[in-house]
């Protein structure tokens, strides 16, 4: 099984040194430090679970790996629409993108059934920008559940849990779903292949459309923001108004606003990534995150009154913190 894993940050570096692990065929696709430090040194992954050193090909060139039976996709959503030119030399008739993606995907509606079938979602998919450069045809969804970091160019800090969901949009368990799970199984991940993938990616949107504004608009850690009363009644309330969305497309996503905000309140002073990117300089991902679920609340019909306040205030701080564009590479 040969693997690109096309922004091989914190995540994909993790994902990548685990199927390199497992006897996988895999590139990694970087830039700067990161790159040549992976490309000296290796990926060293430092984890409670055991350190670990891979040596996987890395590039900042897809040209020089070619066609892949799997692209699984480190970008930010951001990053999307501008990464034609990075994926096209990877793909060939059967390749699948796993995109490890928070928020709503493009590919969300691609085989749903029912009234909404093939319905584009503006705010994740404008224009039809993404699904020009990545066909949703090729799109398996993964929700990632682990948590890492980059402690320096090469080296990735894995903090917590190993679990990445994946799933199709038509909801069928695919040979190439299955091929990909037993890969990450065989280098020591979770990756469960799920019919109703779209459950899960409410699951994890519930912490990350509150917490990820919020912190952004407050500078606030998870604690922080738990404890704080009127803060926390927000959140709640922005809980409450996705859940409701879930619910009118569908989706039963089997937690509790209360267990969710129970478990975020439990991470303790942790900064968001929305936070990180912000202090970073880097463009903020709310688009899939919070404008998604607005834009689901209108197709719907379905009141979202303080999500709509979070999306004004966020919308702005994102268009006043945007950085110059630049390339997805």
């Amino acid at each position: 099984m040969k693997v690109a894993v096309l922004g091989a940050g914190a995540i994909g570096a993790y994902v990548g040194a685990a199927l390199q692990r497992a006897g996988a065929d895999v590139h990694l696709v970087a830039r700067g430090p990161h790159l040549a430090a992976m490309r000296q040194h290796g990926v060293r992954v430092l984890s409670p679970r055991g350190d670990f050193t891979a040596h996987p090909h890395c590039t900042d060139d897809p040209a020089e790996i070619g066609p892949v039976d799997h692209v699984f996709l480190g970008l930010k959503a951001t990053s999307y629409a501008a990464c034609g030119p990075l994926v096209a030399p990877l793909l060939q008739e059967h390749t699948s993108v796993i995109a490890a993606q928070n928020g709503i995907p493009w590919w969300y509606f691609h085989r749903h059934g029912g009234p909404h079938d093939g319905h584009r979602i503006e705010s994740v998919d404008p224009g039809g920008a993404v699904s020009a450069v990545l066909a949703p045809e090729r799109a398996v969804g993964c929700v990632v559940y682990a948590a890492t970091e980059l402690e320096g160019p090469g080296v990735v800090r894995h903090l917590e849990g190993t679990r990445f969901s994946i799933g199709e949009p038509d909801r069928s368990v695919s040979a190439r779903c299955l091929e990909f799970s037993e890969a990450m199984q065989a280098g020591g991940l979770k990756c469960p292949v799920e019919a109703e993938l779209r459950d899960d990616i409410w699951i994890k949107l519930l912490g990350n459309i509150s917490f990820n504004p919020i912190s952004a608009l407050t500078r606030a850690t998870m604690r922080q923001m738990c404890l704080h009363g009127t803060t926390r009644e927000v959140i709640e309330q922005m809980m409450r108004e996705t859940l409701a969305v879930a619910h009118a497309l569908g989706c039963r996503p089997a937690i509790s606003v209360e267990k969710r905000i129970a478990g975020a309140e439990r991470v303790g002073d942790h900064r968001t990534s929305t936070l990180q990117d912000l202090e970073k300089g880097k463009p903020l991902e709310l688009d899939v995150l919070l404008a998604a679920v607005v834009e689901l609340a209108d197709v719907t019909g379905t009141p979202v009154p303080t999500l709509r306040t979070v999306h004004a205030l966020s919308d702005l701080l994102a268009h006043q913190s945007a950085p110059p564009t630049r390339s997805a590479a």
